[in-house]
């Protein structure tokens, strides 16, 4: 078991203790899991499957609840572009 520090953010922003894959593993080189894409009717892209490694287990173990920012340092959604063609008025 590789322990590692995370940021998660569901349902609010905390401190994660999480558990790592082995980087040799032979299965997925490290990564934690394996990518296979996979396609429609027509032979066309249609996304990816992943499937998880046996050598990373997808438990998570909360440490610390971090605190929201103040209002006014958190980043604003509607700002104004400098560069505008528009008029101010």
């Amino acid at each position: 078991m590789r322990l590692r520090l995370r940021i998660i953010g569901c349902p609010r922003r905390a401190l994660a203790l999480l558990d790592a894959a082995r980087p040799d593993c032979p299965d997925c080189h490290g990564e934690g899991g394996i990518a296979q894409d996979y396609g429609d009717e027509s032979g066309e892209y249609a996304g990816t499957h992943w499937y998880r490694c046996d050598c990373s287990t997808p438990w998570c173990v909360v440490l610390l609840p971090l605190p929201r920012l103040p209002r006014p340092l958190r980043r604003r959604t509607a700002h104004r572009d400098p560069w505008s063609a528009e008029p101010p008025f």
